[in-house]
């Protein structure tokens, strides 16, 4: 007899939170996260989009949508979303915010390097901290990171950003080891190129294996308990490969910085 495969609400919790919600990846996310019953609390600054947002997933789905607005690059942010969330059985959390400064690091400004540490790096600490011990009181969770090829190793013109994703990687793979005996899964989803708003607007060229930011929702959701890394697409996979166990690691710098020399 094939055995049932449980839906997310029924292996994790009935809610999920999805930060940087309001278009792109996060956005899929959401979308993802409702077609399997998942009822949402979504944060993101811009409130007209994430209200655009969750009026759709509520038509579309007859689920439960919360909103935060707020900016991730403020600490004050984890409150407003622990209000949110209060009572709620939260059983995923999606961290999905960047922020990207892109030339030469030297030409980027100091506001900006900090609100990339602020949004990329202590933003996902403060919402584990927040979301996940009530998760492992719970016996059951599952927490995603997001991290992106880039962070594999150093990315020329994108460096602030590619070293905050190596930060998330390693968060997320230290977390998986620690949390799994409460019953929670982390993983850490390396990311290649796609076609959100963020990267049209940056780059806007297309580069082999590009997945559509709900392609790459679905595997990762698809591959919360296969931690504690997961780099979702065929070609991207191919590409961490060559990346990390081919090339050298000088080699490999050298390579990305050509593909990004005209990042400014």
């Amino acid at each position: 007899m094939k055995r049932r495969v449980r839906s997310l609400p029924e292996r994790y919790g009935a809610w999920a939170v999805v930060a940087g919600a309001s278009e792109g990846l996060g956005a899929a996310f959401a979308a993802e996260l409702a077609t399997r019953g998942m009822n949402l609390v979504l944060v993101a600054r811009r409130g007209q989009l994430l209200t655009e947002v969750a009026d759709e997933l509520r038509g579309t789905h007859g689920i439960v949508v919360r909103c935060v607005v707020a900016d991730l690059a403020d600490p004050a942010f984890v409150e407003r979303l622990a209000t949110a969330a209060d009572g709620l059985d939260v059983g995923i959390v999606v961290y999905n915010a960047a922020f990207a400064p892109l030339g030469p690091f030297l030409d980027n400004s100091e506001p900006e390097i900090t609100r990339a540490v602020d949004v990329n790096v202590r933003g996902p600490m403060l919402a584990v901290r927040a979301l996940v011990p009530a998760m492992c009181g719970r016996g059951r969770g599952a927490v995603v990171l997001m991290s992106s090829l880039s962070g594999l190793q150093g990315t020329p013109r994108i460096a602030v950003y590619a070293a905050s994703k190596a930060f998330n990687t390693h968060l997320a793979e230290s977390l998986w080891y620690e949390l799994r005996s409460a019953g929670i899964d982390v993983v850490a989803c390396c990311a290649g190129a796609m076609p959100t708003p963020g990267y049209e607007k940056n780059f806007g060229k297309k580069v082999p294996g590009m997945l559509n930011p709900q392609e790459a929702a679905r595997q990762t959701l698809d591959a919360l308990s296969r931690g504690p890394r997961f780099v979702p697409g065929l070609v991207n996979r191919m590409t961490a490969v060559l990346m990390g166990r081919v090339l050298s690691r000088r080699g490999a710098v050298r390579l990305i910085g050509r593909n990004t020399e005209n990042v400014t």
